[in-house]
């Protein structure tokens, strides 16, 4: 959802806000590596700031050792 947001231009700060506590929250468990490099590009590509967000998705990344992650989905995570 944040992507669409992020994609078309369209400024939902809070709906972002929420977007990143509920996945903090989940602890990006049960997220894909697509869904994980969508999300961190959404709120790079919109200006959203959130750390947390940023810092769980990246420590996933380690823990399974990128293993399925796509190169595209690698090179959105960088970019963001």
């Amino acid at each position: 959802m944040v992507w669409a947001f992020a994609k078309a231009g369209v400024h939902a700060d809070k709906l972002f806000q929420m977007v990143a506590n509920e996945a903090v929250q989940r602890q990006v468990q049960g997220f894909k590596p697509q869904n994980l490099s969508n999300m961190v590009w959404a709120f790079a590509k919109a200006g959203v700031h959130a750390d947390k967000l940023y810092e769980m998705v990246a420590n996933e990344a380690v823990q399974r050792q990128v293993r399925g992650f796509k190169p595209q989905d690698l090179s959105n995570m960088v970019w963001a």
